[in-house]
């Protein structure tokens, strides 16, 4: 097609030197007029050169990554992949940790993290993201602030001997900071320190949420039975999430966390005994808490993200009582209906009421002064309107203490002194509760 456009336009010049007009050239080449004298002009400009087809790309691309940038975008990655070999530096030269590398230098250009994987597409460094398929569409919380959900796990390792370390991490969904803590065993005694230490380092969040190992949750032999775990929760007022059964995807924050951990921590160093693990890891955390890698957090660290608003922190007076009370409060589950439409909850399967068999439901036990109730909804608590599909009473074998005032969040207690206010003065109290 080209050839027969520019074939039209070595035809025009031969016309016109042969003294035809350009009116009587177009005509005879069944081209208009304009078209004539564009390409007349281009001749009387460049010769015969001038009659070749030009490229229609803009000449100035708005858009256009300049080879400068491509080249440091190239430089910075090869930067963090040297690092990255080294036993102390962190493992992370995917785009978020080139633009904060970048960001760190105050460079002049900085591109955007979808101009940076471009770059590294181009260049052919890139690997491609494993698709995940989820059979089961469970209910989940909208996070959108530090501090409103905290994930928990503990991935198991090994010493060169043979000795097992469990290793419990936790992360805060949104602003990326992790805390961790490693032990021999992996007892209620362990999950219950790392607990605190939790929230004595990252915060103690509006949400809590955590697998659903027997550490975690008091067992798998007797029912009804609300385990020193969840009863640390109600007391600190974090509302635990029971995650669902085997889909680690549910969990998937610290989940990969767990990777990242491994990675720098493990798989760099010959771990020698648990302090070894200890010290080595404590440095992990630090690094990676200061560290700008996450693509999500627009060159942030997670600590200055974390840290923008203050956590609400356990104090550091606290000791944990013994026993361990039952206080009022909320614990959630995401389960998925079985065939007999029933959910397990504290080792008691549950009728799901109306919810269909394989549909992912959330249930939550409301224990409050007078006793508690298992609900089973739809929805997770922050949708509206949702269906409840089911309704039980739940056996509670001990009384429920109110919740203590230290850890009341400050709406809540703003709240409990207008209450405590209307009890006294009951014309106030018909206004307001009648």
């Amino acid at each position: 097609m080209d050839n027969d456009v520019e074939s039209a336009r070595h035809s025009l010049v031969h016309l016109l030197r042969s003294g035809h007009t350009p009116a009587e050239a177009a005509v005879e080449l069944g081209y208009c007029l304009s078209w004539a004298y564009k390409w007349r002009g281009r001749f009387d400009e460049a010769g015969w050169d001038g009659l070749k087809s030009q490229s229609r790309v803009p000449r100035h691309q708005p858009s256009h990554t300049s080879e400068k940038t491509k080249r440091k975008v190239l430089e910075t990655r090869a930067e963090l992949e040297e690092e990255a070999k080294k036993p102390n530096a962190l493992s992370y030269v995917g785009a978020g940790a080139i633009r904060g590398r970048m960001l760190e230098r105050c460079l002049k250009t900085i591109p955007s993290i979808s101009t940076i994987e471009k770059v590294l597409r181009e260049a052919g460094v890139t690997k491609p993201r494993r698709t995940q398929t989820q059979t089961i569409a469970y209910p989940r919380i909208q996070i959108e602030c530090p501090h409103q959900l905290t994930q928990m796990d503990n991935v198991p390792h090994y010493l060169s001997g043979g000795t097992l370390v469990n290793c419990f991490n936790a992360i805060d969904v949104v602003s990326r900071y992790p805390g961790g803590e490693q032990y021999e065993r992996k007892s209620t005694n362990e999950v219950l320190d790392f607990c605190l230490k939790t929230f004595q380092s990252i915060g103690i969040s509006e949400y809590t949420q955590m697998d659903n190992e027997s550490s975690f949750n008091g067992g798998r032999t007797h029912p009804y039975v609300i385990g020193r775990v969840p009863r640390l929760m109600l007391l600190v007022n974090t509302e635990l999430i029971y995650s669902p059964f085997y889909h680690p995807e549910s969990n998937a924050f610290v989940e990969r966390f767990h990777q990242d951990y491994s990675q720098n921590v493990w798989e760099k160093v010959q771990m020698q005994n648990l302090p070894h693990v200890q010290k080595t890891s404590t440095r992990f955390f630090g690094r990676y808490r200061l560290s700008r890698h996450h693509s999500e957090l627009n060159g942030q660290s997670p600590a200055s993200l974390h840290f923008a608003s203050p956590p609400r922190f356990l104090p550091t007076d606290f000791v944990l009582p013994n026993p361990l009370p039952i206080t009022e409060g909320k614990i959630h589950f995401m389960r998925a209906v079985s065939k007999d439409q029933t959910i397990p909850v504290f080792n008691v399967n549950w009728s799901a009421g109306v919810a269909q068999p394989g549909q992912g439901v959330w249930a939550t036990l409301f224990i409050t002064l007078r006793g508690a109730r298992l609900c089973i909804y739809d929805q997770a608590p922050d949708v509206s309107p949702r269906q409840c599909f089911a309704n039980h009473p739940f056996p509670l074998s001990e009384p429920v203490l109110p919740l203590s005032e230290r850890f009341q969040k400050p709406a809540t207690r703003w709240l409990q002194h207008l209450f405590n206010r209307a009890a006294k003065h009951s014309t106030l109290s018909s206004r307001l509760f009648g």
